[in-house]
């Protein structure tokens, strides 16, 4: 039975989504122990889903009218598109996970920033998808196991109210 740490079951999911999220952007936080722990099976089970189904597209071709000068001109191009698995993957992801958004770079112009950010919609999404899938699919295929993405690191008693703290991260 998961823990309930101290707090009423929309607050307790509106942490471990939040502490999810970052963790997943960031690939590590600091948290107390108890959160951590809680923390370490709701992000493996996300894990999970996305190594199970990260490589499940559908490719097509599509027939697209392009306009150069006055003349017209019929294009063919190929579409990759999510299989029903990974967008059913995909969204139940979404439902557990909070939408960060890519941040602007500190000299970057906003134009730049539109242009670098202008073909995702949902960043997190496409990181776990894209990057880390691909990354622990390939760990769990070496080392003929899977589960264990996350590490915690006890860091000792935090001052003021004396609670462990921990160091959570993606492996």
């Amino acid at each position: 039975m998961p823990g309930k740490l101290g707090r009423t079951s929309e607050q307790r999911m509106a942490i471990l989504r939040n502490q999810a999220s970052c963790l997943l952007w960031y690939g590590k936080i600091e948290t107390t122990k108890a959160r951590a722990k809680e923390l370490r099976s709701y992000v493996e089970k996300i894990i999970t889903t996305a190594i199970n189904t990260y490589d499940d597209t559908i490719e097509g071709s599509k027939v697209v009218t392009e306009k150069v000068g006055k003349k017209e001109k019929e294009v063919t191009v190929t579409v990759v598109k999510d299989g029903p698995k990974k967008l059913a993957a995909r969204r139940k992801i979404m439902s557990k996970l909070y939408d960060l958004q890519e941040i602007k770079a500190f000299n970057e112009s906003k134009s730049a920033y539109k242009a670098r950010t202008k073909e995702v919609a949902h960043p997190l999404i496409e990181k776990i998808f894209n990057e880390i899938a691909p990354k622990y699919a390939q760990r769990n295929d070496e080392k003929n196991c899977g589960g264990g993405y996350t590490r915690i690191i006890p860091l000792g008693e935090r001052r003021g109210d004396a609670s462990e703290t921990a160091i959570i991260e993606l492996v």
